[in-house]
């Protein structure tokens, strides 16, 4: 059985800017699972960079309120949606919010460094 603690999980800044902190991951845990899971927050008046990811990724909104964007769609999102991204959309998200917008990510497979290309915004 593996149990992690929320407060154990490393809290660092995402390649895409958000504060994370991956709590499972099929490559750094001894899980046999392909996603990594991972919980991200955004600051009110924020929003993540653009980026892609080659991977499938989904969001589920835990609090607040945002704006998500991918491609040329965008949507206002909050509490309980879930937001599905496909493979190599061009994506961020935007806190438009006054709390901190909270989500949990699922990357499939699981997330990789290489695997994300960040975008000037």
């Amino acid at each position: 059985m593996l149990v992690k603690r929320f407060d154990d999980c490393k809290e660092i800044i995402a390649g895409d800017n958000t504060v994370l902190r991956e709590t499972l991951s099929g490559l750094n845990d001894s899980v046999a699972c392909r996603y990594s899971l991972a919980h991200a927050r955004l600051a009110p008046g924020k929003k993540s960079l653009r980026h892609a990811l080659k991977t499938t990724e989904v969001y589920f909104i835990i609090k607040g309120i945002g704006k998500v964007y991918i491609g040329e769609e965008v949507k206002t999102v909050g509490e309980r949606d879930t937001i599905y991204i496909p493979p190599e959309s061009i994506q961020y998200i935007e806190n438009v919010g006054n709390e901190d917008l909270e989500f949990i990510c699922i990357v499939d497979p699981a997330w990789r460094t290489e695997d994300e290309m960040v975008i000037e915004n």
